[in-house]
């Protein structure tokens, strides 16, 4: 559990970044995540050509395309948290789904309730409440940020379900990105249609920061995750992604300067999400000790 809890909190810290490259690469949202699923895809069907592992479609495998169409969209409403608000109104907005975990993870696994999980993450959406009050401005990006938070705490339920298991975790990541991808070319028309092909134009430091972000905090920090949920329940990925912001709050204040943005009520709202991390972090540590 010790381990499994370390690489758990080094994913973490990795996705902390991710908001940056949001903020970082100009393209929108839409046009970001399509490169990201599409890059990410390359780099793995070449990492598994090189493994020598098959990469033939089995009919097993469509519940993963469409995991992945699931996790594309949930990656355009959270670059579009950042781009109508900022980077610290879209990570805390992801601190949600440990809430909505908590609601969906027993219907859709069939176990029971945990009252203790429902505690945790009412302190975490009470956090969430805070900052929402605390500027009309960003009201649309936190609207955009719950459906993200909706969006990735259903991924992990299904990743836990499905993919938790799987034998060569690069295959499964590879059909989920590969699913994200055709989840974007099914809303391209649209999208071409109110914005045109200009939309997807990048410049040379758009695609590095891209290919920074689909091979680290796309391709490595995915794997991590398959690899977690052998060994924690989605809730306690979910809820232990409350600290993300934290990462990405540091950050967006040293590069951007962010905090000139933030008020008091942000910051309280804040330290509750933290102590609802810290709680059941902390209920995991003991209820391991305890079996061994």
């Amino acid at each position: 559990m010790y381990k499994a809890l370390l690489l758990l909190h080094l994913s973490v810290f990795i996705a902390g970044f991710t908001g940056v490259f949001g903020r970082v690469i100009s393209v929108d949202a839409f046009a970001l995540t399509f490169y990201r699923v599409l890059i990410a895809a390359v780099l793995l069907y070449l990492l598994l050509r090189w493994r020598r592992v098959a990469v033939q479609f089995k009919h097993s495998e469509l519940r993963f395309l469409l995991i992945g169409l699931i996790l594309s969209w949930h990656w355009v409403f959270f670059y579009a948290s950042i781009k109508l608000a900022n980077i610290s109104i879209g990570v805390i907005c992801l601190s949600g789904m440990a809430f909505f975990c908590a609601l969906l993870e027993p219907v859709l696994l069939h176990r029971r309730f945990r009252v203790r999980e429902l505690g945790f993450a009412l302190v975490g959406i009470s956090g969430i409440a805070l900052i929402f009050n605390f500027d009309a401005r960003f009201r649309a990006g936190i609207t955009c940020g719950m459906i993200c938070a909706l969006l990735a705490a259903c991924y992990a339920i299904f990743n836990k379900r499905y993919g938790a298991n799987a034998a060569v975790p690069e295959r499964v990541i590879f059909w989920e990105m590969s699913g994200g991808v055709l989840g974007i070319l099914m809303l391209m028309p649209v999208y071409l249609a109110f914005y045109g092909g200009k939309g997807l134009s990048l410049n040379l430091k758009d695609l590095l920061a891209l290919c920074a972000l689909a091979s680290v905090c796309t391709v490595g920090l995915y794997l991590l995750q398959i690899v977690v949920l052998r060994y924690v329940s989605a809730f306690t990925m979910n809820l232990t992604y409350n600290l993300e912001p934290i990462y990405s709050i540091a950050a967006a204040m040293l590069l951007f300067s962010e905090n000139r943005e933030l008020n008091f009520s942000f910051y309280c709202g804040l330290c509750f999400i933290a102590m609802s991390v810290i709680l059941q972090t902390a209920s995991l540590l003991w209820e391991s000790r305890a079996v061994t």
